[in-house]
């Protein structure tokens, strides 16, 4: 299983943070679990008004949390899911979502969790969509990231 060896951190106070979640609409299933994984974490770190915005699907991501930074959040957390089909759309999307992402990160300063499931099956997303039964929450540990990584973004300010 991907979790294996994953870090077991307590939540910590993230309640200052400014926090925006970007989900895809696509397998309503799985991003329902995603989704409830997120809001789950964002309770457990203090965080109560993130904004939540929905988009099409897992390509459109990067382009509003890129709009998302740019209004000043200072994590964004990005939950898609992309099933394996049999033409290259697949690798298209995975790759762009992920690039995409990255560069909003590094272009702005701000955390990113990556709560893009990029999967082979559809019972691969149910596994790590948190639902009841699924293996792993992918939703609240790319919450959980992505608020750890904007707090130390913010000390690291704090120290210049």
């Amino acid at each position: 299983m991907s979790g294996h060896g994953a870090p077991d951190l307590a939540p910590v106070d993230a309640s200052g943070l400014k926090v925006a979640v970007v989900a895809a609409s696509w397998h309503t299933q799985v991003m329902d679990g995603l989704l409830a994984g997120t809001e789950k974490a964002l309770a457990e770190h203090g965080v109560s008004d993130a904004r939540v915005v929905r988009v099409p699907g897992t390509f459109e991501l990067a382009v509003v949390a890129d709009g998302l930074a740019r209004a000043g959040y200072q994590a964004v957390v990005a939950l898609g899911v992309v099933i394996r089909g049999g033409t290259p759309h697949f690798e298209y999307v995975c790759s762009s979502a992920t690039d995409g992402l990255t560069r909003v990160g590094l272009d702005h300063g701000v955390a990113i969790g990556f709560g893009v499931l990029t999967c082979d099956t559809e019972q691969q997303a149910l596994d790590r969509a948190g639902l009841e039964g699924s293996a792993e929450d992918k939703g609240h540990e790319a919450t959980s990231a992505a608020l750890r990584t904007a707090l130390v973004l913010a000390e690291i300010a704090a120290d210049a």
